[in-house]
């Protein structure tokens, strides 16, 4: 390996975590999460309760990471402290769910506010006409170089917080004159619909359900230790970007959900045209079609540093999983960037978009992602108890609680929608086939060299 500095600061390790984790999410979750509990203020609620558990999580992985500082992420993690078909495990839901599959929702989710600032119509348009370019336009940006691509990241992750900041300020001015918030007995998009006058009772299995897609905005706080051995003083700055990142990033949520749910009726967000474009329905009915384009243009720029961000990080995890003999020997890379796998990464992505839909990926990804989360956290407790030197923040009260809080709201998820569940226990069950199959032939080769596979053969705790 080379004796290079590492070309990333912590200033791009947190915009990293923010790209990641301000995505597609958070533009159009919020639509479906009000059409299912009610009320704004359950909305809210539930935005809190997953902001509070992702910066938990993000004090797991921080004590994680100081003790590993190698990119890699749960794969590595995994790997070194449970068994390498753990690590294997992983590694394939990063690479089908955690980054192509959230590549492909991001390039979806622009698509969708793109569309009617580029066309009159939509109804005629195909899927992916806009997501595919996108994505083929963030591989190309990271296969030029890492340090070129983290400052554009870094100029355009500004640009959005300030964008984003700019509509706070504005939408919190025009309060008084809300929609959202002022007595209405129809609404624009069906004048004879009244309003429900009574509220309904709330369904615990679904508020559930609602938190593990919001688990999904969320996923992103653990972006940084993908690629901890490209950042400066990692030990020290992979926490601090994760943790910071994540509070910072829950603050807005709370602010901006508190805007999408209050500022329009809520039988205007959810009628079937506006749900998967709260955001712009919201900017509508604060400042008309003016202020509606100028959030679209906001959040287009939001999710394509999304994309780029996922873009530069998963094919970090490939390149260490090939290192240990589980994946091919052209996923790796030394100085260079790792170009073979951001274009596999890529092509994959496009295939998943091809195929699927904004709402059929939300709720697989949430659930997928945040259990291989829970899991990889969990692993801190099995270090600690054969190194007692490992920091557990806060005596490890918020590790156990996020462990403890995602598997139960997955197991709530898995009762009321059998069939997202049986699609992330697939996505573990093939990861396990394929440590067989490559651990086989793996075993059956010698090593280049002594060694070789230290990480990925057997655990180090």
């Amino acid at each position: 390996m080379s004796n290079k500095r590492p070309p990333l600061d912590v200033i791009s390790a947190t915009t990293l975590v923010a790209a990641s984790m301000i995505g597609v999410g958070v533009y159009t979750t919020s639509g479906f999460t009000l059409a299912a509990l009610g009320t704004p203020e359950r909305v809210i609620a539930a935005w809190m309760v997953g902001g509070l558990l992702a910066i938990c999580g993000a004090m797991g992985y921080a004590s994680l990471a100081s003790r590993f500082s190698e990119s890699g992420g749960e794969y590595l993690f995994l790997s070194k402290t449970l068994h390498p078909a753990a690590g294997l495990m992983a590694g394939w839901v990063s690479l089908l769910a955690g980054f192509t599959g959230a590549i492909a929702i991001a390039a979806l989710g622009l698509e969708t506010y793109l569309r009617p600032l580029l066309f009159d119509s939509v109804e005629d348009r195909f899927n992916g006409e806009i997501a595919i370019p996108v994505v083929l336009l963030a591989a190309i940006l990271h296969t030029i170089g890492v340090r070129g691509a983290a400052r554009v990241q870094d100029w355009m992750v500004g640009l959005k917080f300030l964008l984003l900041i700019a509509f706070i300020i504005f939408a919190l001015a025009m309060i008084n004159s809300w929609p959202g918030l002022t007595p209405a007995t129809g609404t624009a998009a069906n004048p004879t619909e009244t309003l429900p006058l009574a509220v309904p009772a709330l369904d615990w299995l679904v508020f559930a359900n609602q938190l593990v897609w919001i688990s999904f905005s969320y996923a992103g706080f653990n972006a940084a230790i993908y690629i901890a051995s490209e950042i400066r003083d990692a030990e020290r700055n992979v926490p601090r970007a994760m943790i910071g990142g994540t509070i910072l990033v829950t603050l807005v949520y709370v602010v901006l959900n508190a805007i999408f749910v209050f500022s329009a009726p809520i039988a205007t967000i959810t009628n079937d045209a506006n749900i998967a474009q709260i955001a712009a329905t919201a900017a509508n009915a604060i400042g008309g079609d003016s202020l509606a384009n100028a959030v679209r243009i906001v959040i287009v720029i939001s999710l394509f540093t999304s994309v780029s961000a996922l873009t530069m990080t998963g094919p970090r995890v490939y390149a260490k999983m090939a290192d240990d003999g589980f994946f091919p020997r052209w996923f790796r890379f030394n100085e260079q960037a790792p170009t073979i796998a951001i274009w596999f990464q890529a092509t994959i992505a496009i295939v998943a978009i091809s195929l699927a839909t904004l709402k059929d990926l939300l709720g697989y990804l949430g659930l997928t992602l945040s259990v291989c989360s829970a899991l990889t956290v969990a692993m801190l407790f099995v270090i600690r108890r054969h190194d007692s030197q490992v920091k557990l923040l806060l005596g490890g009260v918020p590790a156990i609680s996020y462990v403890l809080g995602t598997l139960f709201l997955a197991a709530l998820y898995g009762v009321g929608e059998p069939k997202q569940a049986a699609a992330a226990l697939i996505t573990v069950v093939l990861g396990g086939l394929l440590y067989r199959w490559i651990g086989q032939r793996k075993s059956q080769r010698p090593p280049e060299n002594p060694s070789e596979n230290a990480s990925g053969g057997q655990n180090v705790v």
